[in-house]
């Protein structure tokens, strides 16, 4: 899969974002060993600290669902913002070495990895 048809899927999963208290909506579509496509949107909460980002639900449900295996992941914000520190922190743990496309809502993407991310990660 290439990495523009991998931005494709995260646009699908911004729009399924549920951000009515920032109206922040961010799209994340991480690509599996065996080219399946799991797919993870923010989900915020008033309790702010219950919120999930993106990141974490496409990994996290990637692993509920038997993938352990990671070859890319690709994120869309409105204005290409990185992943915050406790998604770099599971990305580094979960998904390390992979490319990860960072995108904007225009469709113009950067390719990063975890340790441009997180230089000093736990662990």
């Amino acid at each position: 899969m290439t990495p523009e048809e991998l931005v494709q899927h995260s646009i699908k999963a911004q729009q399924r974002a549920k951000a009515p208290y920032s109206n922040y909506s961010v799209g994340a579509a991480l690509l599996t060993d065996d080219n399946s496509v799991i797919l993870g949107c923010n989900v915020e909460s008033k309790a702010y600290p219950t919120t999930l980002c993106a990141e974490r639900v496409a990994i996290f449900s990637a692993i509920s669902q038997g993938f352990t295996n990671f070859t890319a992941l690709a994120l869309i914000t409105k204005d290409g913002a990185f992943p915050c520190g406790s998604c770099r922190q599971i990305i580094h743990e979960y998904a390390n070495g992979i490319p990860i496309y960072i995108a904007n809502e225009s469709g113009n993407f950067i390719t990063k990895y975890s340790s441009d991310l997180l230089p000093f990660p736990f662990g």
